[in-house]
């Protein structure tokens, strides 16, 4: 991680990413065939406001992501690991063996030159991309289907993997990274390794006007708000919460509370519910 020096009281504690040493160019322009514009989602419905907190930020290129993996048995080759202002990994662009480019969600570890292969016969090296059903217990992996040839869904964020614990039945076990272990269909292909950039978590944005530029706007406490505009709010000065169990600007109960509907569809494939994340 990159530190700054404190010239202004927001730089004191601001962190970055290095990108120099982690990126293979670090030229703003990507693939010019495989990008698009594209209205981003700026937490409005018919210019009202459907999601706080959302709008504004730089203008952005989309760039088209091969979630499919549809070119099967034929070696591919990095060009270059590029930085994606859509999402917190970092997108690799490949040149595949017949000529054909296509940007990939980049794996931690690749580099310039190194070659993977999307084959159910394919080795057990980082970046390879095989079904479930040919990958050993214990293997870390990525950017997972739901189900066969539906595209990768799961596992996507910068850093995360999960891990394969088991085959019964024609489901994996996967230990997610909320803890969660889930069954997913054996048919369904992963990435081997994890999902680049993990030192993402790391990065302080250490003022209010770079947290602008990423699209997200102001946030009020609500114990700072009057009592008809927030629970928490009103009081002479500093007021505790003053409600038994901690609400939302519109009275529904959150921390803690389980919020995934009792007939979801996906339920039975849950083992192992995650883990509570404990208060400090």
């Amino acid at each position: 991680m990159k530190k700054y020096k404190p010239t202004t009281p927001s730089r004191r504690r601001m962190t970055g990413l290095v990108y120099r040493d982690l990126l293979t160019s670090t030229k703003s322009d990507p693939f010019k065939k495989l990008t698009m514009g594209f209205k981003r989602d700026k937490g409005r419905s018919s210019g009202k406001i459907t999601t706080r907190h959302n709008g504004g930020g730089s203008k952005r290129l989309y760039r088209k992501i091969d979630f499919k993996y549809d070119k099967k048995d034929i070696p591919a080759k990095i060009e270059s690991v590029e930085y994606d202002p859509n999402r917190s990994a970092f997108v690799a662009l490949v040149s595949y063996a017949d000529g054909e480019k296509r940007y990939i969600l980049a794996p931690q570890g690749v580099t310039l030159g190194n070659k993977f292969i999307v084959s159910d016969k394919a080795e057990l090296k980082t970046g390879n991309r095989l079904p479930l059903k040919k990958i050993l217990s214990g293997t870390h992996v990525h950017n997972i289907e739901i189900q066969p040839g539906s595209g990768a869904k799961l596992i996507r964020s910068a850093g995360n993997f999960a891990e394969l614990l088991s085959h019964e039945g024609g489901y994996a076990h996967l230990k997610m990274p909320s803890r969660e272990i889930r069954k997913i269909p054996s048919g369904c292909w992963a990435t081997i390794g994890e999902a680049s950039n993990i030192e993402h978590n790391l990065e302080v944005i250490g003022k209010a006007g770079r947290s602008r530029w990423l699209g997200k706007r102001p946030t009020v406490r609500g114990t700072a708000m009057n009592p008809v505009d927030h629970p928490y709010g009103g009081g002479e000065g500093r007021q505790p919460r003053g409600t038994k169990r901690p609400k939302t600007k519109w009275g529904k109960t959150t921390g803690g509370v389980r919020t995934r509907k009792p007939k979801k569809y996906s339920n039975k494939m849950i083992i192992k519910r995650r883990v509570k994340k404990k208060r400090k």
